[in-house]
């Protein structure tokens, strides 16, 4: 029988979900209760606004240097969105799973099923407000939009339900608290996955044949 050793790998988390359902606030609340969570810095072409840091906000690169890396295929996953380019790179996200760090990516729904593909170990996360009527008024009262566009916010929330049950778990937030909780489980059982689990079999066999 072939040996295996330990895998140490960290998980790569990907959360995705409607405008207005709360997963910027969950990510931030996860990442405070798990400080060694890393937070994928994505690629982008558009210009540094006021303030952002290269590294820390956004790798910052041009059009060419992008292409280039999309040609190498150094990305998980990529779109083009107004003329800029939005990626994310694969080799600093598997460096740090590599190190046995966990992986959050916060990132749309094109994105999540791009990442599935090339990396199915993923674990994808799809977040749901209680009710569309509880999205709806999440979003005015935000008030960050005209009324036009929360509508069209709520029309492309329906397509994206629609597709919710191509990710592995759906959580629904409608206590921020509680869905942070049932984020922290789900990331639990996933370490015990008997796919994550088999060298803890390989090396129970091994020590019981004397090898």
């Amino acid at each position: 029988m072939e040996k295996k050793t330990e895998n140490n790998r960290g998980l790569l988390l990907v959360v995705s979900g409607p405008s207005g359902a709360g997963k910027g606030t969950l990510c931030g609340l996860l990442r405070k209760a798990l400080p060694n969570l890393a937070y994928s810095v994505s690629v982008t072409t558009r210009e540094p606004r006021e303030g952002e840091v290269d590294g820390k906000d956004y790798f910052f690169k041009t059009v060419p240097e992008v292409k280039d890396m999309i040609f190498r295929g150094e990305f998980l996953e990529y779109a083009q969105v107004y003329g800029n380019y939005y990626g994310t790179p694969k080799p600093y996200v598997m460096s740090l799973l590599g190190e046995g760090r966990d992986v959050l990516l916060e990132i749309d729904i094109q994105g999540a099923l791009q990442i599935k593909k090339v990396f199915p170990d993923a674990v994808l996360v799809f977040i749901i407000p209680p009710t569309l009527d509880e999205l709806r008024a999440r979003l005015y009262k935000r008030g960050k939009d005209t009324e036009e566009v929360i509508e069209k916010r709520l029309k492309e929330s329906t397509r994206e339900l629609r597709i919710a049950a191509k990710y592995d778990y759906i959580i629904i937030n409608d206590d921020i608290e509680k869905a942070c909780g049932h984020m922290l489980s789900l990331l639990d059982a996933e370490r015990y996955r008997s796919q994550r689990m088999d060298f803890v079999i390989d090396r129970m066999l091994d020590n019981a044949s004397g090898k």
